[in-house]
């Protein structure tokens, strides 16, 4: 189910606001879940538990991992993950595209699944430029000239990135909880101590007993992370183990650290990416057509649509995915992430 809100309607002036996640949180936290067929009633799955194949390529300093399905000759859509998630996210979304006639690319981001590092001196690296130009490097080792990009939490990031800097490599963008781009000047600005309060993650994470901790018992506080944004996501452990065996790659501590210390400038990026990370530090506008979408329950910190509507110039929508829906969108609502992306492709 879904409620639409076109852009024109939104009060473009509206300060940016953190939406309010401790209810759900504490829901999670006290075991008040949705029953399991509730969600279903409304939001089905395809039964699917895997990909027919995944492939590997050479692309820029990755050798990716990604599955590939539809007809070749279809146009792209490139899905993009986020944290602690993996491919699996997109496990029903993929074959509603694939039938639609799109070519469907699902990659592992760098730190996940089979993806890896062409070098061990390559420096292993989390921040959004890096990935935004790993997507570029995707195409470009596929021979993709334009694609539609999507994605949730760091993927809905690094399709932002995508959209903004390389609009002529983008025909259409779906993106959960719409415009997260960030610089780390514009992290150094405290939040209110509810807000605060729900990144509690990227605070552990800068110390050393949290990379340790998370090195530690990776699995657990993935689950834990999926319990809080997903609070009436009734997964099982099939559906997690799934996802966790993923996070088995050599560089996934290691890229997931130094994401969340880069943000707040806690750790140096790459000199390389400076001009890029300059250019997104001024909150560049998207222009390509865009479909935003936010669950009616995400747990997991994010801004509401009125503070970033006026950041898409093109032709634009959001919608609202109402029945219980949390963070992982395109996993517990998965034909409407599907619907977006035929729906943008039209615009």
């Amino acid at each position: 189910m879904q409620t639409i809100i076109n852009s024109e309607a939104v009060d473009h002036d509206r300060r940016f606001l953190l939406g309010i996640g401790a209810a759900a949180v504490a829901m999670a936290q006290l075991g008040a879940v949705r029953p399991a067929s509730a969600q279903a009633e409304t939001h089905t799955t395809t039964g699917r538990t895997s990909f027919p194949s995944l492939k590997q390529v050479e692309a820029g300093p990755l050798s990716i991992g990604y599955a590939d399905e539809g007809p070749a000759d279809g146009q792209p859509v490139i899905l993009l993950h986020g944290w602690p998630y993996d491919i699996h996210s997109y496990i029903d979304v993929a074959p509603r595209l694939a039938e639609a006639g799109y070519r469907v690319i699902v990659p592992y981001l760098r730190g996940h699944g089979t993806t890896r590092f062409l070098s061990d001196s390559t420096v292993r690296n989390g921040q959004q430029a890096a990935l935004g130009l790993d997507v570029i490097a995707l195409m470009d080792a596929l021979e993709i000239k334009r694609a539609i990009v999507a994605g949730y939490d760091w993927g809905a990031r690094t399709a932002n990135i995508v959209a903004a800097l390389w609009p002529d490599r983008c025909k259409a963008m779906v993106s959960v909880s719409g415009y997260l781009i960030g610089s780390q000047e514009a992290n150094r600005a405290p939040l209110p101590p509810k807000a605060e309060l729900q990144w509690w993650y990227q605070y552990y994470f800068a110390t050393e007993r949290g990379r340790a901790g998370y090195a530690k018992y990776t699995d657990d506080f993935a689950k834990l992370i999926w319990q809080l944004a997903s609070p009436h996501w009734n997964f099982d452990d099939a559906t997690f183990a799934r996802s966790a065996a993923a996070f088995r790659n050599p560089d996934h501590v290691d890229i997931v650290i130094h994401n969340y210390r880069w943000r707040l400038g806690l750790a140096e990026g790459e000199h390389q990416y400076d001009q890029l990370e300059k250019r997104l530090a001024g909150a560049p506008e998207i222009k390509v057509p865009t479909i935003t979408l936010e669950g009616d329950a995400n747990g997991a910190p994010h801004p509401q649509p009125s503070a970033y509507a006026s950041k898409f110039s093109g032709k634009y929508e959001h919608r609202l995915i109402t029945g219980g829906i949390g963070h992982a969108l395109p996993q517990e609502a998965p034909e409407d992430f599907a619907k977006a992306i035929i729906d943008v492709d039209k615009f």
